[in-house]
């Protein structure tokens, strides 16, 4: 037998992105650690905050649910830890919300930072007045079933994207990016200098001092876009 085929369906204890890092993490956007990442760990935008105030940023907890059903969301929610964000494989299917109104009220009383769902929620109203990250690939009015097994804080595919528990995971309204547990501390410094470097471009755009990128031509002659010597 695989040591994955031994794994129980529920983990219910995981390694989790220090909290120190998770604080330093939530000061940046979305964006810039995409960037500092590699440009990937970015999710496919179609998994969007239900309002563009919502922020979130906390350590994954991974589950797996068969389309239209969310028993397994439910068993996250029973072990997960505040400060935790929930990040649900649901097939990218829209057909029934896998969450609502009252397992958004429950997360929050949890402490649970948010949610990430590839599927659809519904109290679309309600979770915006709630004030609770919900972070969901649509919207359905029809509800779930509570009855397929699936797994909990087993690595996941989301959004093109491979998230394992314990994972970085930061949302704003330009969406979410996930970061490798190991690799997060590292990206902090990274992350810094990018905006530092953004905020000086930002103020040397209304400044005049430089209406258009140092690198343009250096990156239009690589691209033989422009002879050398030559410059726009």
């Amino acid at each position: 037998m695989s040591q994955a085929a031994a794994w129980p369906d529920v983990i219910k204890t995981i390694e989790r992105v220090d909290p120190a890092v998770v604080e330093q993490a939530s000061q940046y956007p979305s964006s810039i650690l995409a960037d500092v990442a590699g440009r990937r760990g970015a999710l496919n935008g179609r998994i969007a905050a239900l309002s563009p105030a919502m922020r979130v940023a906390g350590a994954a907890v991974t589950v797996e649910v068969r389309p239209g059903d969310n028993l397994m969301i439910h068993a996250a929610l029973a072990i997960a830890q505040p400060g935790d964000v929930i990040v649900v494989d649901g097939k990218g299917d829209l057909s029934s919300a896998l969450m609502g109104e009252i397992m958004c009220q429950q997360a929050a009383a949890l402490g649970i930072a948010g949610v990430v769902i590839d599927g659809a929620v519904r109290d679309s109203e309600a979770i915006r007045a709630l004030g609770f990250p919900m972070y969901a690939a649509g919207l359905n009015p029809n509800g779930p079933t509570k009855s397929v097994p699936g797994r909990v804080n087993h690595p996941i595919s989301i959004g093109g994207v491979s998230v394992n528990p314990g994972d970085l995971v930061v949302g704003d309204a330009d969406g979410v990016t996930v970061i490798e547990r190991a690799k997060a501390a590292a990206m902090l410094p990274l992350a810094a200098d990018k905006l530092a470097a953004e905020t000086k471009r930002i103020a040397d755009i209304k400044s005049r001092k430089a209406l258009r990128p140092g690198w343009l031509d250096g990156a239009l002659r690589a691209a033989g876009v422009l002879k050398d010597g030559e410059s726009l």
